[in-house]
């Protein structure tokens, strides 16, 4: 999903870097209040998993890989405005260290795979915890839906950007991009439940959800008649 240089116009390009740094600003206020120093090491160790995650690939179909996102789990563990902050930190990092993802492009990439993966999924997922029951097994379907969501809308702002750019027409590009990444959603759903789960099992406090129930949490309830 990330764009190389010279595949989006100059229109497309820096109108995505003006909506991605303005975005990037307001988190940066909304992160700053709610940022203490307990969580500043869950920060480092989440863009740590991401960025080691996205270096990863694993086939898909017909010659075509693909990568863990993390947006979406980076909302859960980090909250919306904070996790986009920290998928830009991995995508800046990508793409001048290692070249992944074009210079010219950081603000779309950003975009696509940081902002509306973090904030507009993240904040839906937020959203349907509370409208939807309460349960471990609800929790953990919103958090696996929402990360197959966050690389669908993600390739979609991509098929989008190359079609108004001009560089593939949005008819060709569009069931190419969401028929292999409906297939790394699905993969990118599995690690990010798994992540969820073992968290939930093991320091649920972690979780930026700050009234989890027990049971979402899956924390064990004693009998009935048993004083806990």
């Amino acid at each position: 999903m990330h764009i190389p240089d010279g595949f989006l116009s100059t229109e497309v390009a820096a109108t995505a870097g003006v909506v991605t740094v303005a975005t990037l600003a307001y988190s940066l206020r909304r992160a700053d209040e709610s940022l203490d120093e307990r969580r500043v090491p869950l920060v480092g160790v989440t863009g740590a998993f991401i960025f080691a995650a996205q270096m990863l690939n694993f086939p898909v179909a017909g010659g075509t890989s693909g990568h863990f996102l993390g947006a979406a789990l980076a909302a859960i563990l980090l909250g919306p405005w904070l996790a986009s902050l920290v998928m830009a930190v991995v995508l800046v990092t990508q793409s001048f260290v290692f070249a992944d993802g074009g210079v010219t492009a950081l603000g779309a990439n950003i975009l696509n795979m940081g902002i509306i993966g973090a904030l507009g999924v993240g904040g839906l997922m937020l959203a349907l915890r509370t409208v939807l029951p309460k349960s471990r097994g609800t929790f953990l379907a919103i958090c696996g839906g929402g990360a197959w969501l966050a690389v669908m809308a993600g390739a979609f702002a991509t098929s989008l950007e190359l079609g108004i750019s001009g560089t593939v027409p949005f008819g060709t590009v569009l069931p190419a991009m969401l028929g292999v990444h409906a297939v790394i959603g699905i993969g990118e759903a599995v690690v990010t439940v798994a992540a969820v789960s073992a968290v939930l099992a093991t320091r649920p406090d972690l979780i930026a959800v700050r009234d989890l129930t027990p049971d979402e949490q899956g924390a064990l309830r004693p009998a009935p008649g048993v004083v806990a």
